[in-house]
């Protein structure tokens, strides 16, 4: 039967982002994300600070594993980004709130059966695949040393992820903010401990680091769960498994094509790593610490990318397609006029921000040019996201992922080899800057091809609409 109380306490947590101003909405989901992904962040940065203390095996060690452990977690953001879109255009059309549970425990319940698969084969195969991957002995066992415990702990990120989702879809990115950072906190302040053997507890190394990770993801997502349980936007349903095949239909049919979008961007820049590597180990080194820069810098615009699904999921839902037109026009917006801003910081501050990261003046010079010229098209890749998340929102997911396709394997992956051979780091820069502007083009042709655009009066005037003050 179903429970009353928490059919009330679903609609008292629901924000509707079908009224009111639109920037506000997007504000609204955006801006507590921003906090959100910067301690996502932070966790591979005070990784590779932690474990760089150990050695140059470990060291390397990170290098290897965080491209692989990055393209393996996409499978967690596309099955969020499934979820968002199903419920999120669920609670626009007004699915009773039983519906909705039924819908964000059957996405759970996908992603667990998803995620244990994934996490045994990884399990079973990262050993030949680091191997093949040119992992040597030394590195290899750091490698066996992290990767188990790493394996464990992803069915709890993939559940994590996904209740983040169902907060997000019914309006509140707030929890869904608080419960990255904190299963980041614990993450971070248990990895002194457990690498070095701090305070009574045991010294593991770079097991330690894939522990603490473990601890953060348990921890959060049993914090998830709950909150989502009480405020009744989970809980008990009658006919729990009723519609479950068209559930995961509708789930999959976003979360396939976005985790395969997810997965290209890493795997990507491993290919665009390999082509700088034709430079030198400078050059290398310089483009790693200026895209840790970079990832810093568009922290914004990631977070605009997770905020504005809800927005356009619901307005499409309710059938309110001019807000959702709206909302994305806002959002592209904001992508150009934060990407100015950017730009010109980066471009003030580049050798000072280079050698937060850099470990040498030779590194410092290559990571300084490209966050100079880099900089001034980081606009045109915040387009590209926020396209990809809007569209995946109107179930267009394969428009999403093409364009992301698009970006990497048409234009900055040959760009750049062919840049590093005749150009050197230079052509690097060059190929970098063309894929974000020719691919922030492209996202505005495929908005207006998913019906997200209007057209270009609608764009041009999206600034002036509902702003404050305005009647």
């Amino acid at each position: 039967m179903p429970d009353q109380s928490q059919d009330d306490a679903a609609q008292d947590n629901k924000r509707d982002l079908t009224q009111g101003p639109v920037w506000r909405a997007l504000a609204a989901m955006s801006a507590p994300m921003s906090f959100g992904i910067f301690a996502v962040l932070s966790v591979g940065l005070a990784d590779a600070f932690f474990l760089g203390q150990l050695g140059g095996a470990e060291l390397a060690a990170v290098g290897f594993i965080y491209p692989v452990t990055s393209a393996i977690t996409s499978l967690s953001i596309g099955l969020s980004a499934g979820a968002n879109a199903a419920l999120s255009q669920g609670v626009g059309a007004g699915d009773d709130a039983e519906a909705t549970r039924r819908l964000g425990l059957h996405a759970i319940g996908l992603g667990l059966v998803l995620s244990v698969t994934v996490a045994l084969l990884v399990w079973l195969v990262y050993p030949l695949l680091f191997r093949a991957l040119g992992a040597g002995d030394g590195v290899s066992n750091n490698i066996a040393a992290y990767m188990p415990f790493w394996s464990l702990s992803f069915p709890f990120l993939v559940v994590m992820m996904i209740t983040n989702a169902v907060f997000r879809a019914h309006g509140d990115s707030l929890t869904s903010a608080w419960i990255m950072v904190l299963a980041a906190v614990i993450n971070v302040a248990l990895d002194p401990l457990l690498i070095f053997g701090m305070w009574g507890m045991p010294e593991l190394g770079m097991t330690g680091a894939a522990v603490a990770t473990l601890v953060g993801r348990i921890l959060a997502v049993a914090l998830a769960l709950y909150i989502a349980w009480r405020r009744g936007l989970l809980g008990w349903c009658g006919g729990l498994f009723d519609g479950v095949l068209a559930s995961t239909r509708r789930i999959l049919h976003v979360g396939l094509p976005a985790a395969f979008s997810n997965a290209i961007n890493p795997a990507g820049m491993a290919l665009v790593t390999a082509a700088v590597a034709t430079v030198g180990e400078a050059a290398v080194a310089g483009f790693g610490a200026a895209t840790r820069v970079q990832s810093m810098a568009l922290v914004p615009l990631l977070a605009l990318s997770s905020g504005i699904g809800p927005v356009i999921g619901q307005n499409w839902g309710a059938e309110k397609t001019d807000r959702a037109r709206e909302a994305t026009a806002k959002a592209f917006w904001f992508c150009v006029l934060y990407g100015a801003a950017v730009a010109l910081v980066l471009g003030i501050f580049a050798e000072p921000l280079a050698g937060l990261f850099a470990s040498g003046d030779e590194d410092a010079a290559f990571a300084a040019n490209y966050l100079r010229f880099v900089g001034l098209s980081l606009f045109g890749y915040g387009l590209v996201v926020t396209a990809n998340a809007a569209m995946n929102a109107r179930d267009k997911a394969v428009w999403s992922m093409s364009l992301s396709l698009g970006r990497i394997f048409a234009l900055y992956l040959p760009l750049a080899w062919l840049g590093a051979l005749t150009m050197g780091f230079a052509g690097i820069i060059a190929a970098a800057v063309a894929a974000n502007l020719i691919a922030g083009w492209a996202a505005i042709v495929s908005a207006r091809g998913t019906g997200l655009l209007q057209n270009d009066n609608a764009l041009l005037t999206a600034p002036l609409k509902d702003l404050p003050g305005k009647p």
